[in-house]
This record gives C-alpha cells, sequence and structure tokens, in this order.
C-alpha cells in the first residue's frame, strides 16, 4: 500500500514537472518523462509547484539532433542542459546526467567547504585585536 502511494506521489510529482515541449509527438510523452524521471530525487528538495522541466528536441531526425532541458528551481539561475546524439533515449540520458551535474554543482557551492558546523557559528570580534568571541 504504501510503494503504490509513493509511486502515485512520484507519477503526479513528474506530471506536474515535467513538460514534454516541441519536437516530440504525443506519443513519446510517457517514454520521456519515465526517462527523465530519475530527476525526481534531484528536484526532491524544492516544491513542486515551482519546479519547472521543459524537455525539447530540435532538428529531428537529423545529424545535429539536439535535447535541451530548461529547469527553473527556486533560489537557482535557470539551468540548461543541451545533449546531441542521434539516438533520443541517449540524449534524453545524456542531457538528464548534465542537468543533474549542473543541480548538484549549484548545491555543492551553497554548502560550506570543510567543516558544517563551523557555518553555523557566528563570530563575534571582541575589543581586543586577534581575539574572537564564539557565540553557540
Amino acid at each position: 500500500m504504501m510503494r503504490t502511494l509513493a509511486r502515485r506521489q512520484r507519477n503526479v510529482f513528474h506530471e506536474n514537472v515535467i513538460r514534454v515541449g516541441a519536437g516530440f509527438v504525443a506519443k513519446e510523452r510517457p517514454h520521456v518523462v519515465a526517462t527523465l524521471s530519475t530527476l525526481g530525487p534531484h528536484l526532491g528538495k524544492w516544491d513542486s509547484r515551482d519546479v519547472n522541466v521543459v524537455v525539447s528536441l530540435q532538428d529531428r531526425g537529423g545529424m545535429e539532433q539536439r535535447v535541451i532541458l530548461r529547469t527553473s528551481l527556486p533560489g537557482l539561475p535557470p539551468l540548461v542542459a543541451v545533449a546531441k546524439n542521434p539516438d533520443i533515449t541517449r540524449a534524453l540520458c545524456d542531457a538528464k546526467r548534465e542537468l543533474i551535474r549542473q543541480i548538484e554543482h549549484h548545491k555543492s557551492a551553497r554548502k560550506p567547504m570543510n567543516n558544517r558546523r563551523l557555518s553555523a557559528t557566528i563570530r563575534h570580534i571582541s575589543a581586543r585585536p586577534g581575539t574572537a568571541e564564539l557565540a553557540t
């Protein structure tokens, strides 16, 4: 019962978040959404109402066929991942990996470098030069 509820919630998340744009035909939508479904854990930090992923296909069937993922996430600049591959599924997977890399890069840029505990410490400068008081 819990598995079906979690699966339904995941499907609602993907149905609301992933928009299949230009270049894809209607019958490809389930395949595109299923291929991009592993973005869920990486996007789960944000409320699904605030997340928008648009996938489009350019130059379909050509040598320069491209899959483009445009993503808007609260607190981050717009992210764009592009992958070129004649095979649509491989291009989707490559673009998905690039988008995950960008998301993880932005997440790690916001974390403290070495010690998370130090980031929560407020340092007050004392009257004497060269000393600092720690407030916890």
